[in-house]
């Protein structure tokens, strides 16, 4: 159940080189995929109550810290699936963000998160846990269409 990070390695992007660069960017796919599975759907994921709370484009590391914080509560509340596996990536997050030095987001912060964020479902599975041979639920519904 160990998040697979080395993807994180092929980005070319110097913020994304950092220590905070990943830990932003690990943020914005545990904040994205739990915001898609409080609504169940990507296509709901502007509905749910975690989307409405974020500020894209100006997130301060203040705020991600404190949307972060509230994993675990959140997981409980919304009896989240996968739970394990989010909170490890969550964990591993804020070890990371800690690591980076709590500098500002800005603009390249900001565009990792918000990249992250709108992709989290992609990352999350076929990314960070493709290797633990679960089938996302996008995959599940495309197979159960055709």
């Amino acid at each position: 159940m160990k998040p697979d990070l080395k993807f994180l390695e092929v980005f070319e992007d110097k913020y994304l080189k950092t220590a905070q660069g990943k830990g932003v960017f690990l943020a914005g796919v545990v904040l994205g995929y739990t915001a898609r599975l409080q609504v169940g759907s990507n296509n709901d994921v502007q509905n749910s109550p975690l989307f409405k709370q974020m500020h894209f484009g100006r997130v301060t590391i203040r705020d991600l810290k404190k949307q972060m914080s509230r994993i675990p509560e959140l997981i409980k509340a919304y009896n989240l699936k996968y739970s394990g596996y989010l909170q490890q990536l969550a964990n591993d997050a804020g070890v990371i963000i800690l690591e980076g030095g709590g500098q500002e987001l800005g603009v390249d912060g900001n565009f990792a998160f918000t990249v992250s964020f709108a992709n989290a479902s992609y990352f999350f599975w076929d990314k960070i846990y493709s290797s633990e041979g679960i089938q996302s639920e996008e995959n599940v519904d495309k197979e159960s269409q055709e």
